[in-house]
């Protein structure tokens, strides 16, 4: 694996990256909520982070046209 972390990460992977006490059902609000909020996407391949803070990015969204 490459020194950088992957931008896709399956949810049994990411289970295993987190404490043993976080329970299943609570991950999955979490990762509804996260979704819900257009920060993460949760697809076939597992959960891309989606969020940015880049100001210029989010105006170019906003003005973009839609198909």
């Amino acid at each position: 694996m490459k020194n950088r972390p992957r931008s896709v990460v399956t949810v049994a992977e990411f289970k295993k990256m987190l404490p043993r006490q976080v329970n299943h059902n609570t991950l999955m609000v979490i990762l509804d909520y996260l979704e819900q909020s257009n920060k993460i996407v949760v697809g076939l391949k597992g959960i891309t982070w989606i969020h940015s803070r880049n100001e210029n990015l989010r105006k170019a969204v906003v003005q973009g046209l839609e198909l």
